[in-house]
């Protein structure tokens, strides 16, 4: 488990980099709400938009996501709370005035970004 990166994995550098080249500056891997244990992959704090790129496994990608052959119940689980999380998440940002936008790590980069951007201006 140690070597799954929290941060600076290869789809949030690129997505990054595509958001950085339509002129979008952003804070990386910073907690949107205070006091509340949730934090973003990009954070656009004038704008109030918080963008999280969600790995294919760990959030249960309707597309990508795979059964664990091994221990399948605990990571059924841990999916599953990791989704009711997001939805969480989502919920508490959207009763502070923020906007979420949700991003799956298989998605292109480019597109992505002009889906930030569309949520930043």
């Amino acid at each position: 488990m140690r070597s799954n990166r929290g941060r600076d994995t290869r789809p949030e550098l690129a997505l990054r980099r595509a958001v950085h080249a339509l002129g979008l500056r952003y804070r990386v891997g910073a907690r949107p709400l205070k006091g509340v244990r949730r934090t973003a992959d990009l954070l656009f704090t004038r704008a109030k938009v918080a963008v999280f790129l969600d790995g294919c496994f760990w959030h249960g990608c309707p597309e990508h996501h795979t059964v664990a052959a091994t221990n399948a119940e605990f990571w059924a689980r841990k999916v599953s709370d990791n989704r009711r999380r997001d939805r969480d998440t989502d919920q508490r940002l959207a009763e502070a005035g923020w906007r979420s936008v949700r991003v799956w790590e298989h998605e292109d980069p480019a597109e992505a970004a002009l889906r930030v951007r569309a949520a930043v201006t």
